[in-house]
């Protein structure tokens, strides 16, 4: 089965590690054994997590002699980032359109008992 780029790349962001480990890379390239430094997990489980960063495109590793050092690959998270943009428009226009409201409500003179 196939799952589209954008699915794999949410699946991916879910986890709080991996968004970790972004975070590490967007300071620049590291090794494996650079980016597991912080983590209190086992090497082979850094790893999977690699794996499942570079399936969803947000990472490439390279080989140099024996290391292969992680890349973060930003154009993988733009698309993220457009997809999210459509839910921040639609959310600030319709807090717009709520703030005219209230302030709408508030304007208007209660009408008088009789």
């Amino acid at each position: 089965m196939k799952t589209d780029p954008l699915s794999l790349a949410l699946s991916a962001l879910a986890d709080p590690t991996r968004r970790a480990i972004l975070a590490r890379l967007a300071a620049g390239e590291a090794t494996v054994n650079e980016i597991a430094e912080p983590f209190d997990i086992s090497l082979p489980a850094v790893s999977r997590h690699l794996k499942v960063l570079e399936t969803a495109g947000l990472i490439t590793r390279s080989r140099e002699a024996q290391w292969r050092p992680c890349k973060l690959e930003p154009q993988a998270l733009k698309s993220v980032d457009e997809w999210l943009d459509f839910y921040r428009r639609f959310w600030s226009e319709s807090f717009d359109r709520m703030d005219a409201y209230i302030a709408e409500l508030k304007n208007k003179k209660p009408e008088k008992k009789k």
